[in-house]
Formats: structure tokens, sequence, C-alpha cells
């Protein structure tokens, strides 16, 4: 499954942003957006696809720390 991340934008060098997740920084491309130093946006496959809003980046974190939980058993070889 893939999944896109929502991160927060802490530098920007040319097309290339440093972005946290959760305490994680990596690279990421922003050649499809105009995003700028604490801008929050969707990442997927190295490459920031949407800014979005402080607030809906947080639901999505939300949101996704539930699938965890739900996933957490079958990735662990358990049973529900």
């Amino acid at each position: 499954m893939c999944v896109a991340v929502p991160g927060e934008i802490l530098s920007v060098d040319g097309d290339v942003a440093t972005v946290d997740f959760f305490g994680n920084r990596m690279r990421v491309s922003l050649g499809l957006v105009d995003a700028k130093i604490g801008d929050h946006v969707l990442v997927h496959a190295g490459c920031a696809i949407e800014v979005m809003r402080r607030e809906q980046a947080e639901e999505l974190l939300v949101l996704l720390a539930e699938l965890d939980e739900v996933l957490a058993p079958e990735r662990e070889g358990r049973v529900r």
C-alpha cells in the first residue's frame, strides 16, 4: 500500500525542501507545488504533491495513527 504523508517544511534550497515527518527529516522535491518554509505538504514518493493547511495535516496524521492501530495486529502476525 502506498500512502502520502504530511510534513512541515523546515528549509528550502531551490526546488528541494527539508521536511519534518514525526521528527525525521527528509529531502523532498518541490517541483509540483509552490511551497515555502513553514508550509505543510503532502508527500508521496519523495515529491510534495499538495500544500495543506496545518489543520488538514493534523487531521490526516490522526487518521494515519488510527489506521496504524488497526493494522498492527496483522503486521505482527496476530489474528483479530
